[in-house]
């Protein structure tokens, strides 16, 4: 399995954006049209890109899905989407519009059983989304904290055939102090499900680092506001995930 690099598209109100800790108060446009940011990773070379839908995961429903399917269909980078996915029909709109993998967050949250039917009926097309606060699982965009443990959560979705997860510490995103490695890791270790690594990433170092524990299935790393800051280029991100 090789180590994949994910840049990162938060959407909200049409625009390309980047908040800090989850905080809808603390937001900085990076861009105004999310299909051109999506556009530009993918002629860098960029063989998947995330794309979040904040509005959607702050009102439950759909809001940047037209910057997703553009993307989805013109490019040739494959893509993700997150935010505002909460019954099988969002799953099924995006899916049969081409795009490669949908994020369930809040969902796994709300209605285990309908995930694990998604996970049956969909397989690894299916993403676990588990945006940790505390180690707890958040959800609603962030907004509303729950009782159940991050990696509680994983075991029993691994067991339910969830193949890959992705692992936010929320206390990290947007800040540029480096990844929640421990936790990253032990999620991956006692699930022994492939994990990507979000939040937190403030240089090519930290790449590095999440990419020695290829072995111990993490497989890659969402990177967001360290590229739209210059930290690092997108082509050295992805000369890393090459080597």
């Amino acid at each position: 399995m090789s180590f994949t690099i994910y840049p990162a598209i938060d959407m909200r109100n049409g625009k390309c954006v980047r908040l800090e800790q989850g905080d809808f108060d603390k937001e900085t446009v990076y861009g105004d049209d999310p299909y051109e940011v999506a556009r530009e990773f993918s002629d860098k070379g960029a063989s998947w890109i995330h794309m979040v839908d904040l509005d959607g995961a702050k009102e439950g429903s759909r809001k940047n899905a037209e910057h997703v399917l553009r993307a989805a269909k013109e490019l040739p980078s494959h893509i993700q989407i997150g935010g505002g996915i909460r019954s099988e029909e969002d799953v099924r709109f995006y899916l049969d519009q081409g795009v490669d993998r949908v994020i369930i967050g809040s969902l796994a949250v709300r209605d285990l059983e309908l995930t694990k039917s998604l996970l049956r009926n969909y397989g690894e097309r299916i993403v676990i989304g588990l945006d940790a606060r505390d180690g707890y699982v958040s959800t609603a965009g962030w907004l509303e904290s729950s009782q159940i443990q991050a990696v509680d959560l994983g075991r029993d979705l691994a067991e339910a055939g969830a193949r890959t997860f992705i692992y936010t510490d929320i206390a990290k995103d947007g800040m540029l102090s480096g990844p929640n490695l421990k936790e990253i890791v032990r999620l991956a270790d006692e699930t022994k499900v492939n994990v990507i690594a979000s939040g937190g990433i403030q240089g090519l170092s930290d790449l590095e680092i999440l990419k020695n524990y290829q072995g111990r299935h993490v497989i890659g790393s969402i990177v967001g506001k360290a590229l739209y800051t210059d930290r690092f280029t997108l082509s050295e991100a992805l000369e890393l995930e090459e080597s």
